[in-house]
């Protein structure tokens, strides 16, 4: 007898329907899955066989053909053991295919009879469309998080074979919990000193533009980085379930009853793979870390640490918004835009700027700096020195509790006019200004003669690649947004897009260290 159950599996961070069809027939007692099985799928043989045993169900003791259609797609994970019991039963004739109906069904089952959670439970619901998906009841919860999802669940396999036949009701729906707010993130008034780099920190912010700071062990980098994240809007609700179907896929923990609102926030350590930075795998291929940063920071400590083989492979995604990972099985799309925010120290040593303070030779600072690759240098639109606070201000305000009147801006206050500024880019058609195509930078940015002919000047002094011109052009539009500014681009603010892209491995070089100074001024 031959029986199809509706499932689907995961393909990147994507669900792919599959109908798990079974055919049972007499001959010689055998047990074959076809149809791209990797070796989980095909592990399954036992993992059902022993669940059905243990559920007090029968094994038949026939030959039997398990097909997983589309079989031109690869087919990964544990996922399809709770559809291939089920379609087993039918097949047997211990369910009737009325009984079944039109349910879909995806989950682990324990060879104790219990079923699983698997990853990417969103993009599984997803995947099966309107029909009535039965699920493990520790991934109900998450599967309800889509939109018009229709969801059934049960502990064990011998309990929904009753639910099945209607001798028994499904497992109740659990009532909605209070899902309380996250608990606020660090706070950017924390941050003493450091103008410029506050300053920075905000118009990547606004403008979604890439950051790299440069200086010093204990500058305060890494604290910075983290506060970048709570100066971005909320994500909507689109954003929101892409997010959370992404770190479903990547098998990471989610919030309790709710989408991911804010903004992810990734720090991967130097020593990570190319394949944990970007995504791919074996054969079920898994988002990366820049992929778990979508629509929110990646944030790259010790960049100079990192393998110059895995930066390089940032240079295509910070471009496109996205990753394609091409093997020879299969070819998957990831989303990955991301605001990348990087930190590194000006030499192996990290010693201050300045003669007579660094211990390294200079062979060494240039191997230290030639990490770096000049063209992922070129895609950081921000590019800035952070030296150490002074100590004067490091100490305001400690002996009093509380903040001090000339505390620096708070949080709070400093998203509100990054959301200003973001609102400014919407209306122009783009989610932010780093996003401003090319070919309408003349229309959404534009200069005012004085500003060009600035621009022209460091062109012609090779300061600027033609890339770098049109950063430039953007970050001039975001500062102008930030003042509330709108019209052509003046040149104060095309200075101050300057200071804020300094050659920093050329530190000879009198004109960046002109263009920072009366930026902080």
């Amino acid at each position: 007898m031959l029986a199809m159950v509706p499932s689907a599996t995961l393909v990147g961070v994507h669900g792919q329907p599959i109908g798990v069809e079974v055919h049972v027939s007499t001959g010689l007692p055998s047990f074959s899955i076809v149809g791209l099985p990797d070796a989980s799928c095909r592990e399954s043989r036992d993992r059902v066989r022993a669940a059905m045993l243990s559920s007090g169900l029968k094994w038949p003791q026939k030959r039997i053909t398990v097909n997983l259609a589309p079989t031109s797609v690869r087919k990964g994970g544990a996922g399809l053991d709770l559809p291939i019991a089920i379609a087993l039963l039918v097949a047997d004739g211990q369910l009737k295919p009325s009984e079944v109906g039109d349910l879909a069904f995806a989950g682990e089952l324990g060879l104790d009879g219990s079923l699983r959670p698997v990853p990417g439970t969103l993009a599984v619901v997803h995947a099966v469309g309107a029909r009535v998906v039965v699920l493990p009841p520790a991934a109900a919860a998450e599967a309800r998080l889509v939109p018009g999802a229709k969801v059934r669940s049960a502990t064990t396999l011998a309990k929904l074979v009753r639910c099945l036949k209607a001798e028994r009701p499904w497992e109740a729906e659990p009532p909605e919990a209070h899902v309380a707010p996250p608990p606020p993130g660090p706070d950017l008034a924390d941050v003493r000193g450091q103008p410029l780099a506050r300053l920075a920190v905000e118009v990547a912010a606004a403008g979604s533009h890439h950051l790299l700071m440069v200086g010093p062990p204990g500058a305060g980098k890494t604290m910075l980085a983290e506060r970048l994240p709570g100066l971005l809007p909320a994500l909507d609700a689109d954003q929101a379930l892409e997010v959370t179907r992404i770190h479903s896929a990547a098998g990471l923990p989610l919030p309790r009853g709710s989408l991911i609102r804010r903004p992810p926030f990734r720090a991967p350590h130097h020593g990570a793979s190319p394949v944990a930075l970007v995504g791919g795998g074996g054969s079920q291929m898994r988002p990366g870390e820049l992929s778990c940063a979508h629509h929110g920071v990646l944030f790259l400590d010790e960049l100079g640490e990192f393998p110059a083989a895995v930066l390089d492979m940032l240079r295509q995604p910070l471009e496109e918004g996205q990753v394609l990972v091409c093997r020879a099985r299969a070819t998957v799309l990831f989303p990955a835009r991301v605001v990348l925010v990087a930190a590194m120290n000006p030499c192996p040593c990290g010693a201050e700027r300045g003669p007579g303070s660094c211990r390294c030779r200079p062979p060494a600072v240039a191997r230290y700096a030639a990490r770096v690759s000049g063209p992922l240098l070129d895609r950081f639109d921000l590019r800035i020195h952070v030296q150490r606070p002074d100590v004067g201000e490091l100490m305001a305000g400690a002996a009093v509790p509380g903040r001090s009147p000339g505390a620096p801006e708070a949080t709070a206050v400093v998203a509100a006019r990054v959301a200003d500024a973001r609102q400014l880019a919407a209306r122009r058609g783009v989610a932010a200004n780093a996003a401003i195509p090319g070919p309408r930078l003349d229309e959404l940015a534009p200069l005012d003669p004085e500003a060009s002919r600035l621009l022209e000047t460091r062109l012609r002094q090779g300061q600027l690649s033609a890339r770098g011109l049109h950063r430039v052009r953007r970050v001039a539009r975001t500062l102008a947004d930030l003042a509330g500014r709108e019209g052509p681009i003046g040149v104060d603010h095309a200075y101050s897009a300057l200071a804020l892209r300094a050659p920093l491995f050329e530190q000879d070089s009198p004109t960046w260290e002109d263009d920072e100074r009366s930026l902080v001024q």
